[in-house]
């Protein structure tokens, strides 16, 4: 599906979903970003104590992928929601930051290393 669905047709997707609940008016950056953060932390918690090796493995366990799965989903409509309520052009904003970090952190520099 990735490879036919739009930023625009999951944004619209979101926004008919937060209309038809009649949302809007909590739909404000402080409670977007926060739930952004709140899903982000439930997220983190699948893999919090375990090591590099248990969450490779772990990640395949289909229980953990769907866990995994729709608490990722929660972060990215969260992300889509807020984008909609400041009318942040997306696509244009990931590439500007891709450019940014292109620039902070050169291939020649930052290959191999974090």
């Amino acid at each position: 599906m990735d490879d036919h669905t739009t930023i625009a047709d999951l944004r619209t997707a979101v926004q008919e979903f937060v209309s038809e609940r009649q949302w809007e008016s909590f739909h404000n950056p402080k409670n977007l970003s926060g739930s952004i953060a709140i899903e982000a932390a439930e997220l983190m918690e699948i893999f919090q104590w375990l090591t590099t090796e248990e969450c490779s493995q772990t990640a395949h366990h289909p229980p953990t992928h769907r866990h995994t799965r729709e608490e990722l989903a929660d972060v990215v409509i969260y992300c889509l929601a807020l984008a909609n309520a400041l009318e942040i052009d997306l696509s244009q904003a990931i590439y500007e930051k891709m450019a940014a970090n292109a620039a902070k952190y050169p291939v020649e520099t930052s290959r191999g290393r974090l």
